[in-house]
């Protein structure tokens, strides 16, 4: 595949938006879920009995959205590996739920009911919902009868948001929901029909973009790859390497979904193993240790995307959990795509290093150099 690589211009101010987003630190250790379990059905996820959150490396990214009105703020994950957008509401009676504030149609001059409800699964944990109609503000945009889902009950571990904004294609969504970068299309509140992503390593700093790529984020030029199901944000890598050293998974092609929904990279199971023996890594319940004194000497990892090679140095994928351990970004899953392929998942792990574009308008995905 022939390499396209360019910068994008930034848009306008009045078709784009930027929404800050925080980090949450690494979070109480969970029983450990293959992150492929994520995209895999609902019938597979029962078989493995994914019902707990397990947060194994740093955090999500998350942010505020309005909703209703007067409006209510809510906290979201905005999620590439998932297409549904819900929030807590007073119907959900879950522990997950009332350490929020929860949303209350009820207060809502502008919410209409849809008559009708969803389940979802997002392989460490799941939730129902009831739909409904309100007005969403994200930033200084405001989108009028969107599909909200309400949760009714939520089964994960505790975390700081109260619901997710899904990003990738609505194909996948659950009840036909349309999407809230469909619904900012096509009311004409965006002209660009794309989302970016900065994540820092620190807790502040990050940012999600709305239409626009914020060149001050990014300190090379923007490589796309085209995506090769319009599900997910899935696309084909051509090589894996190990301090250089070409590996040979990726020969016929990796499949890989983009997804800032996931903290870790994500590797088949086939292959993972022999990872972590290279690397000297010890296993203790489904986490993989190193002593820190020995974390120098791990390898750099690359990708091949488009031809052009992406490290993920070790300071990427290695976090100190104390007295002297780390522990690893890296997590193996079992999982296959819709097409039987083998699933890489880059997530945040990979997300810190490189500034992501999703470019619905096109079906493609760029990687630059994070500033």
């Amino acid at each position: 595949m022939k390499c396209i690589v360019v910068l994008l211009a930034l848009a306008v101010a009045s078709q784009a938006l930027k929404v800050p987003l925080m980090k949450r630190e690494k979070g109480a250790q969970g029983p450990y879920v293959d992150p492929g379990l994520k995209f895999a059905s609902p019938e597979v996820q029962a078989a493995y009995g994914a019902t707990a959150e397990s947060l194994l490396f740093q955090g999500y990214y998350y942010g505020a959205i309005s909703i209703g009105t007067p409006p209510q703020s809510v906290q979201v994950l905005f999620d590439t590996g998932s297409s549904n957008l819900w929030v807590d509401s007073i119907y959900c009676n879950s522990q997950a739920c009332n350490i929020h504030q929860k949303f209350n149609p009820q207060s809502s001059s502008t919410f209409q009911w849809a008559g009708k409800s969803f389940t979802l699964h997002y392989g460490a944990g799941g939730m129902t919902a009831y739909l409904g109609y309100d007005t969403i503000s994200v930033g200084d945009v405001t989108v009028t009868q969107q599909m909200v889902g309400l949760s009714e009950t939520l089964n994960t571990n505790e975390t700081p948001f109260a619901g997710i904004v899904g990003l990738a294609y609505p194909q996948i969504a659950a009840s036909q929901q349309p999407t809230l970068m469909d619904t900012m299309v096509q009311q004409g509140v965006l002209q660009n029909d794309f989302v970016a992503f900065y994540l820092s390593r620190g807790q502040y700093g990050s940012e999600i973009s709305f239409g626009e790529v914020d060149n001050s984020k990014i300190t090379s030029q923007v490589t796309w790859t085209p995506v090769i199901s319009q599900s997910w944000w899935e696309i084909m890598m051509q090589g894996f390497q190990m301090n250089g050293q070409e590996t040979g998974w990726c020969q016929q092609g990796c499949a890989a979904i983009v997804d800032t929904g996931t903290p870790g990279l994500a590797i088949p199971t086939q292959y993972f193993s022999s990872i972590m023996q290279n690397m000297g890594a010890q296993q203790n319940n489904g986490m993989y240790y190193i002593s820190c004194s020995a974390a120098n000497n791990l390898p750099t990892l690359s990708v091949t995307i488009s031809g052009v090679s992406f490290p993920i140095p070790p300071s990427a994928y290695i976090q100190q959990a104390g007295n002297g351990y780390c522990t690893f970004g890296l997590m193996p899953t079992s999982q296959q795509d819709f097409s039987g392929r083998p699933m890489w998942i880059l997530g945040d792990v990979f997300l810190r290093e490189y500034y992501s574009i999703y470019d619905r308008g096109n079906n493609r995905v760029g990687f630059a150099n994070a500033a």
